[in-house]
């Protein structure tokens, strides 16, 4: 059997890149195709997006040559603060602090702009021989024949390999052709994202500020920066999103506050649909689905990345050990392995976060005091206030290599 590649990657966000080179890194061949034109997003530009990064996916962008890269363009976060907000009033004292002093490693996490991390995984793509990487092309078909999947791009090619892994965003093409379905629900909300400049430093301290309308989380850049992800009901965030800056700002620092000092924006605006949406299988005969292909999440906790890289650095552990044993990687009893490593874990953590977004995006009373009850508990209870952070940071569980440092 012929093959263009040993795996056929479709979608080159962030999940799509890491997996290339994860896989490269160990000899496996890549494909790597990506509907968006070469360096769009590689800009000096910056368009306003930052992902918050666990400590074990910093641990994989080390062990993957890419952190060196972006190293001082991370923002460190030291501490987390959550608490009750309303418009008009700011937030509450807050009831729940992660402090990265209490962590055997600090710090909790880091902030990291899209173009920057974009950027050092394009370069390391190019730069690797086990690579090839094929943009402004779309994945138009895919057929699964013996001991090999094909693929039909939409410049009219066809490629062929052992492996077809949807790396392709909540609306995965690949999922879709293989039959996957999905089980999901809309939250009402809709998310304003935008880059917000202020006076005073933020001391890496990230907020988030549970408003009875959806939280805004205030998230520490370089600088004198942070990236605000603020939730609204979908019909109010219509309306926020339609005006102008001037006016945003206005309805925006009765519910930011002022212990930032003065703010004004630092970007460009972007708002966006809130869902969840969770593939009813990860796996499928020569089918994977990693990120928001298999899942995707509310933003509340800025996991979606984080959760992305862990099913990475799972299905390339998988893929790895597999070759080396002589197995095919293509075939279901291996792609299950990563299927049954990986399913649980996302699923109960999305539905974790679905249940946290449903308890604080209201102004029932009672709920309010009962849940500033149980986080006072948590807060009050330094080992579970501990085993909080360390889930958070992405360092429980049975880790696959790659999140722990460790090679493939």
């Amino acid at each position: 059997m012929k093959y263009d590649s040993d795996v056929l990657i479709v979608g080159g966000g962030l999940n799509g890149p890491a997996l290339a080179l994860a896989l490269a890194s160990a000899g496996v061949s890549v494909t790597l195709v990506d509907a968006a034109p070469a360096r769009q997003r590689a800009t000096d530009t910056f368009d306003g997006r930052a992902y918050a990064l666990a400590i074990a996916s910093q641990k994989l962008l080390a062990t993957l040559g890419v952190w060196g890269a972006i190293a001082d363009t991370a923002q460190p976060m030291m501490e987390v603060k959550a608490s009750d907000g309303h418009a008009g009033e700011g937030a509450a004292p807050f009831f729940l602090h992660f402090d990265a002093r209490e962590l055997d490693q600090a710090p909790v996490g880091y902030m990291l702009e899209d173009r920057y991390l974009y950027r050092a995984f394009l370069d390391a793509m190019e730069a690797d021989p086990a690579i090839t990487l094929i943009h402004d092309t779309q994945v138009t078909k895919q057929t699964v024949e013996p001991g090999a999947i094909a693929a039909t791009l939409s410049d009219g090619r066809s490629l062929r390999a052992k492996l077809l892994v949807g790396a392709d965003g909540r609306r995965s093409g690949v999922a879709e052709r293989a039959g996957i379905t999905r089980e999901g629900w809309g939250y009402g909300q809709t998310a304003l994202v935008a880059a917000i400049e202020h006076e005073l430093p933020h001391n890496g301290v990230a907020h988030q500020f549970f408003m009875p309308s959806g939280p805004l989380a205030i998230l520490p850049l370089k600088g004198n920066r942070s990236s605000i992800v603020w939730s609204e009901k979908d019909e109010t965030a219509q309306a926020i999103a339609a005006l102008d800056d001037a006016d945003f700002l206005a309805v925006l620092r009765p519910r930011f506050g002022d212990f930032l000092g003065e703010i004004k924006l630092a970007g460009p605006r972007f708002s966006y649909p809130l869902n969840l949406t969770l593939a009813n299988a990860y796996a499928a005969p020569r089918i994977a689905l990693v990120g928001d292909a298999a899942h995707g999440v509310h933003p509340i906790a800025g996991q979606g990345l984080n959760l992305g890289l862990r099913d990475v650095a799972a299905l390339a552990e998988v893929l790895v050990e597999a070759v080396r044993r002589g197995e095919d990687i293509g075939a279901l009893d291996v792609l299950e392995r990563y299927q049954g490593w990986r399913r649980f874990d996302a699923t109960t953590l999305a539905l974790g976060m679905d249940s946290v977004n449903r308890l604080f995006s209201n102004n029932n009373p009672l709920l309010r005091a009962g849940r500033d009850l149980g986080m006072g508990i948590v807060q009050a209870m330094p080992a579970l206030r501990q085993g909080f952070m360390r889930q958070a940071a992405g360092l429980s569980g049975p880790l696959p290599r790659l999140l722990q440092g460790r090679p493939l």
